[in-house]
């Protein structure tokens, strides 16, 4: 017990402080909850897919589900089916293994359907591009709303990729 004390007195505080702008994305993020709530009038269900991703991209997804960004306390929920989605996030370049999958689970989603790949490799195919064991982006294989790049891209922009999709919702469901 001693040796774990004097460890812990050595190593010091070693998580991360509070970001100095730490209200200010709390309001954005508020914002952007009450304006996704605002534009649907009730909740919206998230269908994630992993189609091969590094999992970069799946920590600032499951930061959005934290005490701090509270996703499920403003109506946001991950559903396990996509028949239940209103929205498909998808991560990583889609593997040649888990292409059928994705193409499957698009389907499955009920009209309208709205995409969101997210990250660099979602959107353009990141570092590991199109080959023999990759398909590459995910608008290589299934039709993508909203992009949002970044490595891995932080939850607020996420969270603004996503309020994107839902606000182009009402236009593409009243066109014929």
């Amino acid at each position: 017990m001693l040796k774990l004390v004097q460890q812990i007195v050595r190593a010091g505080i070693v998580t991360e402080p509070v970001p100095a702008d730490a209200g200010a994305l709390a309001a954005a993020a508020s914002t952007i909850h009450d304006e996704l709530l605002a534009i649907l009038g009730q909740a919206l269900a998230i269908r994630h897919v992993d189609a091969g991703s590094c999992n970069g991209c799946e920590l600032e997804i499951h930061a959005l589900n934290n005490p701090y960004y509270n996703l499920e306390g403003r109506g946001i929920r991950f559903v396990a089916s996509p028949r239940h989605a209103d929205l498909l996030l998808v991560t990583g370049p889609v593997s040649r293994n888990m292409a059928e999958a994705l193409r499957r689970t698009y389907d499955a989603a009920p009209d309208p359907k709205l995409v969101v790949a997210v990250g660099d490799c979602g959107c353009c195919g990141g570092i590991f591009g199109e080959g023999y064991a990759s398909c590459g982006r995910v608008a290589n294989l299934i039709p993508v709303d909203v992009g949002v790049p970044g490595c891995p891209p932080a939850p607020l922009e996420i969270l603004r990729g996503i309020l994107l999709a839902v606000r182009r919702l009402p236009t593409r469901a009243s066109a014929p």
